[in-house]
């Protein structure tokens, strides 16, 4: 959707919003199998997102692996997992979507997904997976809280970023040098431990 620069956020509402997409950012950066970060922003959309976060295919892919999907999925959780407020889901079911809405035009009403035992399997699967990516998101956003804090406030003060500016100030807070060249293709994930190795080599001269 375009810009819908009349939609005034409040506050702590843009505050959420930045914690939320930089937490995509974050998660996305620190993944072996995810899509580069092109553009960050905070300006509501007129679909009725309130920002987003852009990710683009170095090349085009017509199948995704199972790594693929559940570093999708971790990015995903990453957003909720980032936010400084709690919603009020069922602790039992948190981030599973239990019914789906039939004749939307019509007259709204829901429908369950689930069925019987075998698709209670099925539910039972789908949370546990749903679960463990949230889980490594949210791990990864408490070993980068610094970071986390540091660029949300950024990006709540400027709205828009290039993934080229959030990499630098990511780069910047975790003390990893700007990539040569040849080195790009490397995840952030192996650049920051090959400047943590670094590090502790030279501690040891």
């Amino acid at each position: 959707g375009k810009e819908k620069k009349d939609r005034v956020m409040s506050d702590k509402e843009r505050k959420i919003v930045s914690y939320h997409e930089v937490g995509h950012a974050i998660v996305t950066a620190l993944q072996k199998n995810t899509e580069p970060v092109q553009k960050i922003t905070i300006v509501p959309r007129t679909m009725g997102a309130l920002g987003y976060t852009l990710q683009t295919p170095e090349e085009e892919k017509f199948l995704q692996t199972k790594d693929e999907l559940l570093a999708k999925i971790t990015t995903y959780m990453a957003g909720r997992a980032a936010e400084v407020t709690q919603y009020g889901m069922s602790d039992k079911f948190g981030m599973m979507c239990l019914a789906t809405t039939e004749n939307q035009y019509l007259d709204n009403r829901a429908g369950l997904i689930c069925g019987e035992e075998t698709a209670a399997q099925i539910d039972g699967e789908v949370l546990s997976i749903i679960n463990k990516c949230y889980d490594d998101a949210m791990q990864l956003l408490i070993e980068n809280r610094e970071s986390l804090d540091k660029i949300s406030e950024y990006l709540y003060e400027h709205e828009t970023i290039t993934g080229k500016e959030f990499m630098k100030i990511f780069r910047e807070i975790k003390g990893i040098p700007e990539p040569e060249e040849e080195s790009t293709k490397k995840s952030f994930m192996e650049q920051a431990m090959d400047a943590e190795r670094q590090s502790k080599g030279n501690d040891g001269e």
